[in-house]
């Protein structure tokens, strides 16, 4: 997931009326998982995850820097090196506002999300509920970080945070409940000793 959201980023999809960044997608699977891990194995394995999380990242960005300084060979269409380089040839202040983003509000949400268990409890309820304020919390900081750190100065930001911000408390609340629960009942299910035949 770390991986695929900076992929994913380069397309805007429509939601309603709002255009956002596909890698949303794959940011709100990290949330679904970090969440889901702090509920079965607590908060201290949730952000040993989460630190986990930036060697893809690294070997990702490496390997990309790799490809991009290997010349093209003359057999590659021009149109495939051209749409090739747009999408990988990220800016240096975008690869470092992922990251920091990341770091920042994965911790984030499993802190909160582990925060809020007594408050709101172990129920699917509480977990549902849980989940939805730690993933829109943690998300909202997301967007902030990396929309700042990668275009701050670049062109007026307010409309872009703005729109991702909303998505982002949409789709915590509808998408990230339902799925937290999904995957706390499938761990739950692995983690049951077989059943003795006899």
């Amino acid at each position: 997931m770390t991986c695929i959201a900076g992929v994913l980023a380069f397309k805007q999809v429509a939601l309603g009326p709002l255009a956002v960044e596909a890698g949303i997608f794959a940011f709100l699977m990290l949330v679904v998982i970090s969440s889901t891990v702090a509920q079965t194995h607590g908060q201290k394995t949730a952000n040993r995850l989460v630190l986990f999380g930036f060697v893809p990242l690294a070997v990702s960005v490496m390997l990309i820097a790799l490809v991009l300084s290997l010349p093209p060979s003359d057999k590659m269409p021009p149109e495939n090196l051209t749409a090739f380089e747009t999408v990988l040839s990220q800016t240096p202040r975008i690869m470092l506002a992922g990251p920091i983003a990341y770091g920042v509000s994965l911790l984030l949400n499993v802190k909160i999300f582990d925060a809020l268990r007594g408050a709101a409890g172990d129920s699917g309820t509480g977990v549902m509920i849980r989940g939805a304020i730690a993933s829109a919390l943690s998300q909202s900081v997301d967007t902030l970080i990396f929309i700042t750190v990668a275009f701050y100065g670049e062109f007026p930001i307010g409309s872009l945070l703005a729109g991702q911000m909303l998505a982002k408390i949409v789709l915590s609340a509808i998408l990230v409940p339902p799925l937290i629960i999904l995957l706390v009942k499938l761990a739950k299910r692995l983690d049951e000793p077989p059943a003795v035949t006899g």
